[in-house]
């Protein structure tokens, strides 16, 4: 079963990458994929063509002060007799542990995390405070909560002014695809974009910005995860590697394998080992760096345990640069959801 759609911000994306999944698993006949939808107001469609229904509301507003009607609500007996659940959904409500949970108390195997590093990752708060604890180099940040920049605006913006400085990046602390980050270089710009970051999460991050190349690798496995090589994202253009650059045609580009050398390149695969054994990742997941310009420094960003799946998003592509092609990724998931499940029935 491949789960898709979901309530955040991401749909969009989620959508884009469950076709391309399932288009796979279904060639040659290699799966039966059972495909389940869930709207932007929580409903599940699991009737007829789910993707198509889904595809056809893209257009429209999400009705949550109406809620979801007894009928859409997740039907009772739906997982059936599947073997596996792949879910698809990024971000809040589908990434951050919810449908983990949901899956764990119905003891269906599933891809992927389970709660702990669900949760864990997406909170971007918890992830950096993990990180920490286990002496993972990581750019100095701050969290805060809504409440507390709501309550005193003025302090702080001067303590953000005096631990971080400026450039800094502010990011609501529960969301993906870069929505909502914005990066300030005054106090002006600063208060704007925790404004902005407020108005998305009741929790929020703000980071030192460093002059910096972005490198990628992708994790794969349970107890003793494999890295990718390593691969570098290059952004046209004017401006970082936001949401518009991200889902803009030609604005990204990946460099695989990322021109570092060999001692680099060990390194970011042994920190991204470590930061995926770290919060208990399982199955997948794509871990971001920054390699600090001028000094060398290998900066640890942040964890995602559902990264992007269509064949021209940054997980799939680095593992096909380093060998196993999409096909092959999409099974070797599946068998490591399956003995995942096995360990701990």
């Amino acid at each position: 079963m491949v789960v898709f759609g979901g309530r955040s911000g991401e749909h969009e994306v989620s959508l884009a990458s469950a076709r391309a999944i399932m288009d796979a698993l279904r060639e040659g006949g290699r799966h039966e994929v059972v495909p389940v939808g869930i709207s932007r107001e929580g409903a599940w469609v699991h009737t007829g063509d789910p993707m198509r229904e889904l595809r056809d509301r893209a257009g429209e507003k999400p009705a949550r002060s109406a809620g979801v009607a007894a009928s859409d609500r997740l039907p009772p007996g739906i997982f059936g007799e599947v073997d596996v659940v792949f879910p698809v959904l990024h971000g809040p409500y589908g990434e951050d542990g919810t449908v983990q949970g949901m899956l764990e108390l119905l003891g269906v195997p599933y891809v992927g995390s389970g709660v702990l590093a669900s949760a864990a990752s997406m909170d971007k708060v918890t992830m950096k405070k993990v990180f920490a604890y286990h002496g993972l180099p990581q750019v100095r940040w701050l969290g805060l909560t809504r409440g507390e920049w709501q309550g005193d605006r003025g302090r702080w913006t001067r303590e953000i002014e005096a631990s971080l400085g400026y450039p800094c990046f502010v990011k609501p602390s529960n969301l993906g695809s870069s929505v909502g980050i914005n990066r300030a270089d005054s106090a002006e710009e600063l208060a704007s974009a925790l404004d902005e970051a407020a108005a998305l999460d009741r929790r929020i991050i703000v980071e030192e910005g460093v002059d910096a190349r972005e490198i990628e690798v992708a994790v794969l496995g349970n107890e003793e995860p494999d890295a990718s090589l390593a691969g570098e994202i290059v952004v046209s253009g004017e401006g970082f590697y936001d949401y518009e650059a991200k889902y803009t045609e030609g604005r990204m580009e990946l460099v695989a394998p990322a021109d570092v050398t060999g001692d680099v390149a060990e390194e970011i695969g042994r920190v991204a080992r470590l930061a995926y054994t770290s919060i208990d990742a399982a199955g997948m997941a794509r871990v971001d760096f920054f390699l600090e310009r001028g000094t060398g420094r290998l900066l640890l960003n942040e964890i995602n345990t559902i990264p992007g799946f269509t064949p021209t998003s940054v997980y799939p592509k680095l593992w096909s640069a380093s060998g196993l092609p999409y096909e092959g990724l999409l099974d070797r998931l599946i068998q490591l959801a399956l003995e995942r499940h096995g360990a701990t029935a």
